[in-house]
């Protein structure tokens, strides 16, 4: 197997690297920036909720689709030499579990408990699936904290030298 020389894949570094940065500084922007000011802003909460329920719900689909092609890049550059990106890999995959999880379980379980209460004419916070939806709700929080706390230690070991 041929080894490449660092400076030929600097290229598809410099993008891996700019990818993943505004990746997480979207996450971190839409989590720690943008629901609060969503919440802090709307005084009716249940319509607060829902759009920055909306919005992760379009920031775990982009998770998902950035992710993959994070992996399939940082593949290509491990086989290629670049042994640092192994580790890489690993982040990514469990950033992906977590992008799973709140796109195709945590979401739409909260969104039907919210729908299926607003079809009874009733907020979900009012209605009987209030504590499934509150740990729903924290769970789902939890999950996005450790996404996060990944995402930052990816950027970290991407501006590694």
């Amino acid at each position: 197997m041929k080894t490449f020389d660092a400076p030929s894949h600097l290229g598809a570094q410099r993008i891996f690297i700019l990818i993943a940065g505004l990746w997480v500084g979207s996450l971190l922007t839409v989590g720690y920036l943008v629901a609060p000011a969503i919440f802090s802003t709307m005084t009716d909460r249940q319509a607060a909720g829902m759009v920055a329920g909306s919005i992760f719900k379009l920031e775990a689909y982009l998770s998902v689709i950035v992710c993959i092609g994070l992996m399939v890049l940082a593949n290509l550059l491990v086989n290629r030499g670049l042994h640092q990106f192994r580790i890489i890999r690993w982040l990514l995959l469990a950033m992906l579990l977590c992008s799973i999880a709140a796109a195709f379980i945590f979401i739409p379980w909260m969104n039907a408990l919210r729908d299926h209460a607003l079809a009874q004419g009733m907020p979900v916070m009012l209605s009987p699936s209030a504590i499934v939806f509150g740990r729903l709700h924290g769970a789902s929080s939890i999950l996005f904290m450790i996404q996060s706390i990944l995402g930052i230690f990816l950027v970290w070991k991407l501006s590694k030298r």
